[in-house]
């Protein structure tokens, strides 16, 4: 049942009055540790800037960015992509090569499991799997998918995505019908339940509410995770930057006295857990632009939203469509696909034509999960072939999808260590491309499958033309 948008948060409590932000820079520069965020698709990035991202995690990699005591990095692991079990074991070989890079360079570190917004991913497998990795079976576990950028609020324990004018709970949204992550509860505490298959029951998920968060404060909220048990799960409720501020502040204070915590959240969560105050969007002169080329686009997100930006993007500029009919990538007719596509979009871009290249939007699925993955890799691996194919330098590239943009950032591109510029639009991160990439020093613009109104995509590809 969908609620007002601004009616809901006009009845809230006011916001706790101070910015805490001042007060959690404090805290990180006496903890002096990097936070390490392990990225499960390369959206994550989609609230930060000015920091760096990797595509491997080996303990050299790692261990080269402690000794810069880079403060906040990525490691993009993209296990939303994979199996349950090939995410478990992801988690423990970055968690021992972390320990490992640590024990060497001396540093210290914390880290976050930055998943889905719409709450899409191996949770708890995966999470439980790094703590058993970094020592931290006992830890305390976070819960926080709020998404500002995004439209994901949580309040009273219901996790909404808003739609328009509306807040709509998340289990009545598209995400929530994934053929491999779906769900039947918006309520967090719920859906710990349900996830955690009755071990974990919801009366017993620590809820921080509102009303800790905006009228008890850090003090409050510090008490009350001071007061959590071994293994406890907590859910974070918040509609604005501000509430989390103060859960964060307090749990930096909780670490300090020793609560372990490990968490799993959104991209919002890591902006304010670095101490990142918000940052203007980027403009097409601030880009790192192939002056001349042109813009090629890359569709292989299926969700509604994803179509209706392209059904615009189509309708309302002088684009060049290729359509890949995605059945044929998945039959013996698949070389004869991608060479189709890889010469159409050649020919597009060395004309000087904005290319883009879509998956037909006809969702095919298999028996079960693992082989909705499958097929989905197989999708993506074409993609990646096609690109891999064009040999024209674009003026920018981009990816639509969390699969398809990590795909083609380290399959086809190359990327093992690429630079976040900031946001192009809200929720949409750009990243600059290393000198080991195909296309050094160009802007790859990330565009999460579950961001942006209908005219999203086509905004950027006229402010980029």
């Amino acid at each position: 049942m969908q609620i007002p948008l601004k009616k809901t948060l006009e009845h809230l409590a006011p916001q706790w009055p101070e910015n805490l932000l001042p007060a959690i820079r404090c805290k990180l520069k006496q903890a002096n540790v990097s936070v390490v965020v392990l990225d499960d698709d390369p959206t994550g990035t989609q609230t930060v800037y000015d920091v760096p991202i990797l595509t491997n995690w080996t303990a050299n990699s790692l261990a080269q960015e402690f000794e810069k005591a880079i403060p906040l990095f990525y490691v993009l692991t993209n296990s939303r992509s994979v199996p349950q079990s090939a995410a478990e074991s992801l988690a423990r070989e970055i968690g021992t090569n972390l320990q490992e890079a640590s024990h060497r360079t001396g540093r210290s570190f914390a880290v976050i499991s930055r998943s889905d917004s719409t709450m899409r991913g191996h949770f708890p497998a995966e999470v439980d799997a790094l703590a058993q990795a970094l020592g931290l079976e006992e830890a305390v576990r976070v819960i926080a998918p709020f998404f500002l950028e995004g439209g994901r609020y949580t309040i009273n324990d219901v996790h909404y995505v808003r739609e328009g004018e509306f807040l709509v709970p998340a289990a009545e949204t598209q995400f929530a019908k994934d053929a491999v992550f779906g769900y039947s509860n918006s309520n967090l505490k719920q859906w710990v339940e349900e996830k955690t298959q009755g071990k974990v029951s919801a009366d017993s998920v620590v809820s921080f509410t509102l009303d800790d968060i905006r009228t008890g404060g850090p003090e409050r909220v510090t008490e009350k995770l001071l007061q959590c048990n071994s293994n406890d799960v907590c859910v974070v409720n918040a509609a604005a930057y501000r509430d989390l501020e103060v859960f964060i502040l307090s749990l930096l204070s909780a670490e300090q006295s020793g609560t372990k915590l490990l968490c799993r959240t959104a991209a919002s969560f890591v902006r304010t857990r670095a101490g990142l105050s918000s940052h203007p969007l980027l403009a097409a002169n601030q880009l790192p632009l192939n002056k001349n080329g042109r813009g090629l686009v890359i569709i292989g997100s299926y969700v509604p939203r994803s179509s209706t930006q392209l059904y615009h993007l189509l309708e309302n500029t002088q684009i060049k469509g290729i359509e890949i009919q995605v059945e044929r990538l998945c039959e013996q007719t698949r070389n004869t696909e991608i060479e189709r596509a890889a010469a159409a979009a050649e020919k597009g871009l060395s004309q000087n034509s904005d290319v883009v290249l879509f998956t037909s939007r006809k969702l095919i699925t298999g028996r079960n999960s693992q082989s909705n993955l499958a097929i989905g890799n197989l999708i993506s691996d074409g993609l990646v072939k096609i690109v891999k194919n064009i040999s024209t330098k674009p003026r920018y590239i981009l990816a639509k999808g969390g699969i398809t943009s990590s795909d083609i950032a380290t399959k086809a591109l190359g990327i093992k260590r690429g630079w976040v510029l900031g946001q192009i639009l809200p929720g949409v991160p750009v990243w600059q491309t290393g000198h080991e990439t195909r296309f050094p020093g160009m802007a790859y613009i990330v565009f999460p499958g579950n961001v942006g109104g209908p005219e999203a995509i086509t905004k950027i590809v006229d402010d980029l033309s």
